[in-house]
């Protein structure tokens, strides 16, 4: 029980902040695109190294 009233609150401040940093412009939209095509990169690094192109959007 302690674990997850500990996890709960962890989770509430890791979405606070993320409130935050995208009301002063510390996360953008092409911040953002950008984060998620390197998560893709990385963990689905095979496919780049068969060329496979991941990149979003145009």
């Amino acid at each position: 029980m302690r674990y997850r009233v500990g996890s709960f609150l962890l989770l509430i401040y890791i979405l606070i902040g993320l409130y935050v940093a995208w009301v002063h412009h510390y996360l953008t939209p092409t911040l953002l695109k950008q984060i998620a095509q390197a998560l893709l990169a990385i963990f689905l690094w095979f496919l780049v190294l068969l060329g496979v192109d991941l990149h979003i959007g145009g």
